[in-house]
């Protein structure tokens, strides 16, 4: 068996709201806003992936590009991401569920 098979799926992570996602590139963690285009190339992501986040057709992305992304608009990653179960349901951690 090769590592590969080893290796678990990256966890997801789900776009907390479009909305969020478009007002964070209006006004990134520098001040300044980003299009979409901008916000692929500096984050490594294809520019698809973002407009798909966007207009919400794409919901969730792997950590490494949820990283990414966050680091490219200069917030914490759970400013603008929900962690997913490996099952596709939402994370609620255990505080917010009372």
């Amino acid at each position: 068996m090769s590592s590969e098979q080893n290796t678990p799926p990256p966890t997801m992570y789900a776009v907390e709201s479009t909305d969020r996602l478009k007002l964070l590139m209006e006004r990134t963690g520098t001040g300044k806003s980003v299009t979409s285009r901008e916000l692929a190339a500096l984050a490594g992501v294809a520019h698809g992936t973002i407009g798909a986040l966007m207009s919400g057709t794409q919901r969730a992305v792997p950590e490494p590009k949820a990283k990414a992304i966050a680091a490219a608009l200069g917030v914490d990653l759970l400013v603008l991401w929900i962690p997913q179960e490996r099952s596709g349901r939402t994370f609620i951690p255990v505080q917010a569920a009372v």
